[in-house]
């Protein structure tokens, strides 16, 4: 393929396909390169999407897209070893952004937004691998993808948590085991009767339940649990610093979530029907990195911009900004002919001064208090 792009994307998760969706909304040619089967096929991600960012895109996002529940009720308790007991937190979040959020399955959402791209006018290629970049004098120039050469002038890696292209450019370190946590969640079949009657909900509403474990007392996970349409999702997340702190293994803590009389109760007689493990950034620090570069932007996961901080696990709300945000620097670019390190600063002071930032430095504060 020897025709030359106006940007490639690197990731087909939910910043990699705002920001294509984006740019090709304006004319620009954009490729996607997406690893798994389809978008969405590999990602085990479910639980909530706050719908603002992806509203500037989709304003009728609440009634087209593939969503399971829109959350009605938020619970936020604090999980002991002897059970589960208020946590004394406003759902409100310390004054987060606010919206209208629903529970989702990201395999599904990521189909459903990938169509859209597509129909907008994005190359995708999926099932494909992207083993390594094009730098010329310091300037990303391309991808290398299976063998193949593909250029373009600028290129949004929005590969996720691991940032393995990010980190051969120098531009993200590896993931710190204090600042990095393993989640790991089942899917309960239920049936959507049964769960309305067991969560005491009327038909699509929804629940988001957050259980902060204390480190103090000897509980090293945070657990959830997510109301879906006919399913729930229920798990925890680890950090990894703290695996030497228990004898217990992740599967085990689990175990232990579920069987708290609280969360038994509204999954008895479920049938497991998922069970999936992913990494996700802990908030131990507000400190954004550098998001640019010479022919290149970093977005999503891969540029570490998430909020959470146990009483709230935000990504995916804050990687549809960023993919839109990065999206509309390379727009500016693209006028000014100018795809420069300098041009597509533009990008980091956006997201510095956007909602992103703003509830990164929440969850830290909360962290470090």
């Amino acid at each position: 393929m020897d025709e030359k792009f106006d940007a490639i994307v690197v990731g087909g998760g939910l910043a990699g396909l705002a920001a294509a969706y984006a740019m090709a909304q304006e004319g620009l040619e954009v490729i996607l390169v997406e690893k798994g089967v389809t978008c969405g096929s590999k990602n085990v991600t479910g639980g909530k999407i706050c719908s603002h960012s992806i509203e500037k895109l989709f304003p009728d996002f609440g009634e087209t897209a593939p969503l399971e529940r829109e959350i009605t009720k938020e619970v936020i308790s604090s999980w002991r070893a002897e059970g589960i007991s208020d946590a004394g937190i406003d759902p409100q979040h310390f004054g987060l952004t606010e919206s209208r959020s629903y529970t989702v399955s990201r395999a599904k959402l990521d189909a459903w937004f990938a169509e859209q791209a597509e129909a907008a006018g994005v190359m995708m290629i999926q099932g494909i691998v992207v083993n390594d970049l094009i730098v010329r004098e310091g300037k990303v120039c391309g991808i290398i993808a299976d063998g193949d050469a593909l250029e373009a002038d600028v290129v949004i890696l929005a590969e996720g948590v691991n940032g393995l292209l990010a980190q051969s450019l120098g531009m993200i370190p590896e993931l710190m085991p204090e600042e990095t946590c393993v989640g790991t969640k089942e899917v309960i079949e239920l049936g959507e009767a049964l769960i309305n009657e067991r969560f005491g909900l009327a038909d699509g509403e929804g629940v988001e339940w957050m259980a902060i474990g204390d480190t103090a007392d000897g509980q090293y996970a945070d657990g959830f649990l997510y109301t879906n349409k006919d399913t729930v999702s229920v798990g925890v997340e680890f950090l990894i610093s703290d695996i030497d702190k228990t004898q217990k293994s992740i599967p085990e803590l689990l175990e232990d979530f579920k069987a708290l009389p609280e969360i038994a109760k509204l999954i008895d007689d479920g049938l497991l029907v998922e069970y999936a493990s992913h990494l996700v950034k802990k908030s131990k620090s507000d400190k954004i990195g550098k998001l640019y570069g010479e022919g290149v932007l970093l977005v999503g996961d891969a540029a570490g911009l998430v909020a959470n901080a146990g009483w709230v696990v935000r990504g995916m709300d804050l990687a549809v900004e960023s993919g839109r945000l990065a999206a509309e620097a390379v727009i500016r670019s693209n006028a000014s002919g100018d795809f420069s390190e300098g041009s597509l600063a533009s990008y980091q002071k956006a997201v510095e001064s956007s909602f992103i930032a703003a509830d990164m430095k929440i969850c830290a504060d909360y962290l470090n208090q």
